[in-house]
């Protein structure tokens, strides 16, 4: 059997393409890889697909769909065919996730502070204080090293027109990042051959990363050694997998809410077989609203009572802080770059999708005039939940929607339909295009690490734009280059 599979690849010649250019031939980050691929048939790669397969299955690596009733529970997708991103652009993505960071921890501190960036109508006040994320009880509040957003996820895609650019922002409990390091894992066991003579740079470093922020941001008073948790829902939650991984990885204690209590102290305590042991670090993948029932939901079961009193007190932190949510509220990202050059005094290094908020009686009029190109979105869902591609939808729909933005302005936005590149990823037995973005992982604390990389998801379906796992997309390694291709 031949390596059809390569040369029969309807992506070459398409511009948005990012192993092929215009022409058909490999881009410069891809030839190494492709001339390997070259020299491999079909049976090589379904093999070697099926190894990667089981690898997956033996390590776990699965994630729950809630909207359905059975068989929730899967295996995420993976395509053996990696991403790769080039040493120069990767320098500009990492310097623009830092720069993002940067600013958007300002605007959170400032946000809960003196609100200057409002008073000075940068920002509208009725955007912010309207946001689901905004938590008043934070208001004065300075968490230790000013950092409200300690880990977040950017998703990136890259644009025919601009490169790459931040589609948005993750900034409360970001998931994905145990796949990028189980596919890198995956990759070197099953396809080592692939890797380039010049070198990937390795992501294995994220768990000692993540330990060592986490401590660096243990509050003034904090114990001796000074120890962290990651606090998870159980085992129901989607990514329980991910916190059980990253835990396990870090060497922390992996709890649910009812293994902490806070004590007349005020101070946060983990019920272990020796008694009491004091934690100053908890790094939470609960949402805010079931942190703690005194302060938020009072029916929530999966958060720790008194724990907002402990943290608000100095006693402890959490990770991430509580209201960091208004930051990455989809309205509010359609004044990200306003913010970064109001803290920054700088122009942003990656740009935002141009974004048009129905709270802008001149943005809602251009939205209903041109909902056909357009992707509206509603402005606090998340998974892919929601969204509706003007093109693809059936007039009822778009009328439908369209109604909803109107009576519902605050909670819409809307984008163009962005031509977003595609990745050769094997259906079936042919390789096909598929839509990809990239979810980076940075982590603030004592110092501003990204991650190399991070998690390309891809948009299994033909003709789709939705990559998230819970609407059918997959997943690849992401390979960033130590050097630029001679």
């Amino acid at each position: 059997m031949t390596n059809d599979f390569l040369h029969e690849y309807p992506g070459g010649g398409s511009s948005d393409d990012e192993m092929f250019d215009e022409s058909g031939a490999f881009r410069d980050d891809y030839r190494e890889l492709g001339e390997i691929l070259q020299r491999w048939t079909l049976d090589d790669h379904l093999q070697r697909e099926e190894r990667a397969d089981l690898a997956l299955l033996s390590a776990g690596i699965t994630f729950n769909v809630y909207s359905e009733e059975e068989g929730t529970e899967r295996i995420f997708p993976f395509s053996l065919i990696p991403r790769i991103v080039g040493a120069q652009e990767w320098a500009r993505v990492e310097a623009g996730l830092k720069q993002r960071l940067q600013a958007l921890n300002q605007f959170l501190l400032d946000v809960y502070g003196d609100q200057r960036i409002i008073k000075e109508g940068v920002v509208p006040e009725e955007i912010v204080l309207s946001s689901p994320g905004f938590r008043p009880e934070m208001s004065g509040f300075r968490p230790p090293l000013g950092i409200y957003a300690h880990i977040a996820g950017c998703d990136l895609v890259r644009d025919e027109q601009q490169g790459i650019v931040v589609l948005e922002d993750n900034l409360r409990t970001p998931s994905g990042v145990s796949y990028v390091l189980e596919n890198r894992m995956v990759m070197l066991r099953v396809v080592p051959d692939l890797f380039p003579r010049w070198g990937v740079r390795a992501v294995a470093d994220y768990p000692n990363q993540l330990l060592a922020m986490l401590l660096s941001v243990r509050p003034g008073d904090g114990g001796d050694p000074p120890r962290a948790v990651l606090l998870t829902p159980g085992i129901y939650n989607s990514a329980y997998f991910e916190h059980s991984f990253l835990s396990n990885q870090m060497g922390i204690p992996l709890v649910e809410g009812s293994d902490l209590t806070v004590g007349d102290d005020d101070y946060v305590y983990l019920r272990s077989t020796s008694g009491l042991e004091r934690i100053d670090v908890v790094y939470r993948r609960i949402d805010d609203d079931f942190l703690d029932p005194t302060v938020y939901r009072p029916d929530s079961m999966l958060g720790v009572p008194g724990l907002m009193r402990s943290y608000l007190n100095g006693h402890v932190t959490l990770v991430n802080a509580p209201g960091a949510g208004v930051a990455d509220d989809k309205v509010v990202y359609r004044w990200v770059p306003d913010i970064i050059r109001y803290y920054l005094d700088e122009d942003p290094i990656l740009p935002n999708v141009e974004t048009f908020s129905p709270l802008v009686p001149s943005e809602l009029d251009h939205i209903c005039a041109h909902a056909r190109e357009l992707v509206i979105k509603p402005a606090n869902e998340s998974g892919g939940y929601g969204v509706l591609i003007g093109e693809q939808a059936s007039t009822a729909e778009l009328e439908d929607t369209l109604a909803q933005v109107k009576q519902e302005p605050r909670n819409w936005i809307a984008q163009p339909l962005l031509q977003f590149s595609t990745i050769p990823t094997f259906d079936g037995d042919q390789l096909k295009p598929r839509r990809a973005d990239l979810r980076p992982f940075v982590l603030s604390g004592q110092d501003t690490w990204v991650i190399p990389g991070g998690l390309t998801r891809v948009a299994l379906r033909e003709g789709s734009y939705i990559v998230n796992s819970s609407q059918g997309g997959g997943s690849k390694d992401t390979w960033v280059l130590n050097e630029e291709p001679g």
